[in-house]
């Protein structure tokens, strides 16, 4: 059994001594704590993971004793699920799985972002519109048409901008959604854990927005949606590529079963397990037909990345709905606490990825915060603007899944309101940075890259859109180290320069580049850094001038 990690082994725990108690009380506190609010108890297992199991009586008094040991963390449990064991005696021995969960005392909720990916016409949309209405669909798109944001898209039928929807879970493991004419403040304020889906465009036409919700959003997971009676088509492959580049870890979701008969819903399961067993994926796949199985892909996919659940499920019907129920609801987060705590103690950086005008409000930015802690009032700085300076503003109020919020920490997505500040001087892919912080800045950057496809050679002179983050701008190759040209599936150093303006860029930072067909990966490796004068900030004159 592992030190670390969210899961504990428990042989028994039939009436313990008050110091057995007090001692088993904060083993538990640290399990939640590595869990980030949520563990896992496995009763009837020994330490070294030898299945004894328990008698009814015995396993009875152990949940009895772990549920008083919740209540005095202030934690709920719910059984995940019960087995019996074939151990050499006559009385039937059982092991039971329990998930203990706590929201930790510092936030509202645990929280993960789940992106959506998957071809045009596969049903992403739509499933999430199930999922979080709580409504089955008609079969001919109803449940879709409260995640749209704009006109095009319901007479379309197709996403081309990238929504957000809630799904909610309570203590007890119960969906919590707009089934009941909830609103979203409601399901924040009851659920315990919430998943942010972020709903993705399909169509190749609208790649460049998808790569941006990928790079900018920074997802937990992704989730892939193939349609069970067209299989593996368009752009799910270079959505699956996508996420194995940006190394998120992805399950699938096989939907529109109900059209199609079981033979085609093998056929579709055997091609994906076929793609993901390939060498450059190196992939598991493991198939859910069951709560049991749902319950053990969710531990093992968190803890491995090469496990691939995939699910068999029915946005008309609702067949197998529940299965991804009970994964997304155990699904544990990735980081532990230590690295968010690592995070938190660094200076604040919030990544700007939207910019609305509100009435009565002023300009309200959406984005994630990438390091540090953000509060209300606090002053920070924002850019860098065309000319490479950054500028004062201050943080009115702030706002995480639609309800309001006073304190935001690192790897939290929510919306700050900056008052009178002027809108023109904001643009997507810009930085809001603590004022000490000194921010480096450049137009000139080399990359180690490889190409993944590209038509003819790449060479010196060559422009690319790149996006690091939630950065996405124009570059033009200026030298590629070594070498003269590359050719698909090769290996260099490239220096890059963006034509506009300077970029805010992190050495280490994943970047993606493409250009019609070509397409590339890399990191960054080396910033030629602008120096600005006077320690970069300037004032910021006119009506969005603000008090100091």
């Amino acid at each position: 059994q592992a030190e670390d990690g969210n899961i504990e082994y428990k042989l028994k725990l039939v009436n313990p001594s008050q110091y057995r108690f007090e001692h088993l009380v904060t083993q538990m506190k640290w399990r939640l704590q590595e869990g980030r609010g949520e563990a896992v108890y496995q009763i009837g297992v020994e330490d070294n993971g030898l299945l004894v199991g328990l008698s009814e009586e015995e396993m009875r008094a152990s949940l009895k004793t772990l549920r008083r040991m919740a209540e005095k963390v202030g934690a709920d449990i719910t059984v995940l699920r019960e087995r019996e064991v074939d151990y050499d005696s006559d009385v039937p021995r059982k092991i039971t799985e329990v998930l203990v969960r706590k929201v930790p005392d510092n936030q509202q909720f645990l929280d993960l972002r789940v992106a959506v990916l998957g071809n045009v016409d596969s049903g992403k949309s739509t499933l999430l519109g199930v999922l979080t209405q709580g409504e089955l669909d008609n079969g001919r798109g109803r449940a879709r048409l409260n995640l749209f944001r704009h006109l095009h898209e319901i007479q379309s039928g197709r996403t081309s901008s990238i929504s957000f929807e809630i799904l909610g879970f309570n203590s007890k493991g119960e969906v919590v959604n707009y089934s009941d004419s909830r609103t979203a403040e409601e399901i924040c304020e009851s659920s315990s854990k919430m998943i942010t889906f972020i709903d993705l465009a399909g169509h190749h036409k609208y790649l460049k927005t998808t790569i941006f919700g990928l790079t900018s959003y920074c997802p937990d997971f992704a989730m892939l949606v193939v349609s069970a009676n067209t299989g593996i088509a368009g752009t799910t492959r270079e959505h699956l590529g996508l996420a194995m580049a940006l190394k998120v870890p992805f399950f699938i979701v096989i939907s529109k079963v109900d059209l199609c008969s079981k033979a085609t819903v093998e056929r579709t399961v055997k091609q994906l397990e076929r793609i993901l067993k390939q060498p450059g994926c190196n992939k598991l796949p493991l198939l859910v037909n069951s709560d049991d199985d749902a319950v053990t892909a969710a531990q093992q996919f968190a803890q491995s990345p090469n496990i691939t659940p995939i699910f068999t499920l029915s946005s008309v019907s609702g067949e197998n709905l529940d299965l991804l129920k009970v994964f997304l609801n155990i699904l544990p987060p990735l980081t532990n606490s230590k690295e968010q705590e690592e995070l938190m103690q660094q200076l604040t950086e919030f990544q700007v990825d939207e910019i609305y005008t509100v009435p009565e409000v002023g300009t309200v930015v959406g984005g994630t915060l990438s390091s540090g802690i953000c509060r209300e009032g606090e002053n920070l700085v924002v850019g860098p603007t065309d000319d490479g300076k950054f500028l004062r503003l201050k943080v009115c109020s702030i706002q995480r899944n639609r309800s309001a919020c006073r304190v935001l920490r690192a790897g939290q997505a929510a919306t700050l309101a900056l008052g009178p500040f002027d809108r023109s001087l904001l643009r997507k892919g810009m930085v809001m940075v603590s004022p000490e912080m000194n921010p480096t800045i450049c137009s000139v950057f080399e990359a180690e890259i490889v190409l993944l496809f590209h038509a003819t050679t790449f060479r010196k002179g060559f422009q690319v859109t790149v996006h690091v983050g939630n950065v996405r701008q124009t570059a033009i190759v200026e030298k590629i180290h070594g070498k003269d040209k590359l050719r698909t599936g090769e290996k260099a150093v490239v220096c890059f320069r963006f034509i506009k303006h300077p970029e805010y860029l992190k050495i280490g930072a994943k970047l993606l580049f493409r250009e019609g067909v070509t397409k590339g990966i890399g990191h960054v490796t080396d910033l030629q850094a602008i120096i600005t004068k006077e320690n970069g900030l300037e004032e910021s004159m006119g009506p969005g001038q603000l008090s100091f």
